[in-house]
């Protein structure tokens, strides 16, 4: 049988179409533009190319606007280490970046990220990037907090199971979506979100969505809150329950450490104001008497106090998560099967799942000898302010000064916020190289391209720890014009610049995978169980984990018994006052949860501003498969679709159909209007994804396709993770009357071929 997988699930091969595996009770929409994106021909890089104004000296000025001419490989890898080879003998290696993701492929092996810095690492590394886009915040918060690294967390997250036999009332602040439960970093097999839900609601359990969108968790009750005002409305339903009397004070005394501080700031003994229900009542748009009664609702019951990531890409992203532990804490239910405090279910699929992880091998890296790193979102600070200082997690650091850029299988002109702010420091660096296969707004903005092949045109191995099935990758058809695999690519950059044994160790693809399966047998029995040997795994294409389903309950251990089993934290307990944080005086992070305004937020927006949602697109993943059958059939002339509320879309003379300019200072782009009565109306929903495609219209620089990212703001959330902000944005809409500019996207840039000789 042959299979292969991605993110968003695995898949049967069968002649030349893909069909979900048979037990996946819930197939991925996303999968089905996989097959028709990684085939389409206008948007696959098809040869290496170099960019006509770098090799004319433009100092980087045209990328995203100029042609480029077809190489050979042998002249492209000659050129890319040449390059490699000068910054390093004129600035070092601390003047090279090393982009990557991380989602380029679900396979073991062919793992873009891991190729790419096992190989600059091995000719004297690069600047690298640490945390997410995803949830920043919190991978800086938790260890203060709770002593726990966000994958600590996540590993030991409450299992949803436990929470539908048990929980009886839910509030999942920003929902729980299926729509972000299609994917999973490494491969997924199963998406199955729903039932524990569905078996809570069977046993009559409430389940609560405080979201500015109802459809963030389908057949929910819906508490229809302000975007950006989830911590105020945190801090309210603590006070409540504190002045109510019901707060566990045992649990508060025995298992947290900095509780008198922040009941004193709750109970506005340090700063003259009660955070009451009718304080946060104006801030939040939720009435007084609806926040105290649901204090008391969930103090009276099982409750867990679950949020999803998006939240915390915020402006002051960790006061969400602070006060959401803070709530839960109060409540004094940490610890117990399906209570307390959860983080991101339904934002990828194994959050809360009842699997037991397995620590799977991977390709080892190799340690970088560059010790510089910068948070991942503040990649345009760095290129425009080298040399200057900012603060992160307590220290000061310094930005590098970049003249290099190489980015391997991976897309900042999706993540990134403030698209055109990043479009002008992307023109700083000497040299930018991108291994990709697609024609995506990055690779349109590098000097050197190299055409990479996808899943379908290579053999690999989903083997992922947080999934109980194992997958061999079989190759589907053969690779598109000159693309190849991004092991190759290295290895021979690695020839030109000597470290082609180092890289390779003498095994070629094949021998790296039984490498890598060797050593998955080891691992295998160390957990109890046997792996087949490679040629039946091969063959037959798939294996179960025996046993897997294992149920777990967040912080068990330390709740039943907190000396014996501290946290590293500061104080072996969870803070809700840290010391830690206070004393690095950062006016937007204090050091307890606390209610700071956004920098841009509708408590202070004119009449005609709304408030800019972009979470993740139901039909691709980031911006994965915009070019697929999927993706392409759900926009609205050609344009990613956005969300009006009936009454707003009235307000502004739209209908369901029209093309509209959202725009704000940073920028503007065009959009397809749908209409969503479960949207608060001061809001307007756009999906990120959309491929980058900026043009000159009217004499403005306008986003012609459906992109957020140029609206949104370019800062982090705060001094402490320097995460992004992405949902913390004011915008305006207008009915776009003019003639609908054409796509560039739907062509590849303009290329010269190779010349015959």
């Amino acid at each position: 049988m042959k299979y292969t997988a991605a993110h968003w699930g695995a898949y049967r091969i069968e002649s030349d179409t893909l069909r979900p595996v048979e037990d996946d009770p819930h197939p991925s929409r996303i999968g089905r533009g996989w097959l028709s994106a990684a085939r389409d021909e206008n948007s696959r890089i098809l040869a290496p190319m170099v960019r006509e104004g770098w090799l004319d000296g433009d100092g980087g000025a045209n990328r995203g606007r100029d042609g480029y001419r077809e190489m050979t490989w042998a002249q492209a890898t000659a050129l890319v280490a040449r390059e490699i080879r000068s910054v390093r003998k004129v600035y070092g290696n601390r003047a090279i970046f090393g982009g990557s993701y991380g989602w380029a492929s679900a396979g073991r092996f062919h793992h873009a990220q891991s190729q790419m810095r096992r190989f600059l690492n091995l000719v004297g590394g690069c600047v690298a990037s640490h945390e997410t886009y995803s949830h920043a915040a919190a991978e800086v918060l938790f260890p203060h907090v709770l002593g726990l690294s966000n994958r600590g967390m996540f590993d030991a997250m409450t299992s949803l199971s436990l929470v539908g036999e048990h929980c009886d009332v839910l509030l999942a602040l920003g929902g729980i979506s299926e729509r972000t439960a299609q994917i999973s970093s490494s491969g997924v097999t199963r998406h199955d979100i729903g039932a524990p839900l569905q078996r809570m609601r069977d046993r009559g359990g409430r389940i609560i969505n405080v979201s500015p969108r109802g459809t963030d968790l389908p057949g929910a009750e819906w508490l229809s809150i302000r975007p950006g005002t989830d911590a105020a409305f945190l801090l309210a339903l603590s006070y409540e329950v504190v002045k109510a009397g019901r707060a566990d004070e045992d649990f508060l005394s025995t298992r947290t450490s900095g509780w008198p501080e922040w009941r004193a700031y709750l109970m506005g003994e340090t700063d003259g104001e009660a955070k009451s229900a009718d304080w946060a009542a104006p801030l939040c748009d939720i009435a007084a008497d609806e926040i105290r009664a649901l204090a008391l609702v969930l103090a009276d019951n099982r409750s867990m106090v679950a949020l999803n990531w998006g939240l915390q890409r915020a402006d002051h992203g960790e006061q969400v998560i602070w006060a959401a532990l803070g709530l839960a804490s109060i409540l004094g239910q940490i610890g117990q099967p399906g209570t307390g405090f959860g983080f991101g279910y339904g934002s990828t699929t194994p959050v809360g799942r009842p699997i037991r992880w397995i620590g799977w091998p991977s390709v080892s890296q190799g340690q970088n000898p560059v010790k510089d790193a910068i948070p991942v979102a503040r990649l345009a600070d760095m290129l425009l302010n080298p040399g200057h200082p900012y603060r992160y997690d307590g220290e000061t650091r310094v930005y590098p000064d970049i003249r290099l850029v190489y980015w391997c299988g991976g897309n900042p002109f999706h993540h990134h916020q403030d698209l055109n702010r990043l479009e002008q420091a992307w023109t700083r660096p000497e040299t930018v190289i991108v291994q990709d296969h697609s024609w995506t707004a990055t690779a349109r903005r590098a000097d050197i391209v190299l055409p990479a092949t996808t899943p379908f045109e290579r053999e690999d191995m989903m083997i992922n720890r947080r999934d109980p099935s194992l997958f061999y990758m079989s190759k589907m058809h053969e690779p598109m014009g000159q693309a190849l695999d991004d092991h190759e690519i290295f290895r021979r950059l690695a020839r030109h610049l000597g470290v082609e044994d180092a890289f390779t160790e003498g095994r070629d693809t094949e021998d790296w995978l039984r490498h890598l399966w060797a050593r998955a047998q080891g691992v295998a029995q160390e957990n109890g169980f046997s792996l087949p040997d490679f040629e039946t795994f091969r063959e037959k294409g798939r294996f179960d984990v025996p046993d897997a389903f294992e149920e777990k309950v967040a912080l068990q251990k330390f709740v039943a018994d907190p000396v014996a089993n501290p946290l590293s934290t500061e104080s072996g307990r969870i803070t809700l006052g840290n010391r830690t944080i206070a004393e690095f005086g950062l006016e937007d992070c204090p050091g307890h949860p606390s209610w700071l305004t956004p920098v841009e937020s509708l408590l202070h927006a004119a009449e005609d501003e709304l408030h800019l949602i972009s979470g993740q697109p139901d039909t691709r993943l980031h911006a994965q498969n915009d070019r697929g059958s999927e993706a392409q059939a759900d926009k609205v002339q050609g344009r990613e679709p956005a969300s009006l509320h009936p009454d707003t879309a009235a307000r502004f003379g739209l209908q369901e159909g029209d093309v509209i300019r959202i725009y704000n200072a940073r920028g503007a782009c065009l959009a397809g209007l749908r209409l969503d009565p479960l949207l608060r109306p001061d809001c307007i929903a756009l999906a990120t994804g959309a491929w980058f495609d900026p043009q000159e219209v009217a004499g403005e620089r306008l986003e012609v396709h459906g992109n957020p990212n140029v609206l949104t703001l370019d800062k982090g959330c705060s001094e402490l993770s320097q995460g992004n902000c992405a949902h913390t944005a004011l915008v305006r809409v207008a009915k776009w009357t003019a003639p609908l500019p054409p796509l560039s996207v739907d062509r590849p840039p303009r290329i010269t071929p190779v010349q015959p000789k």
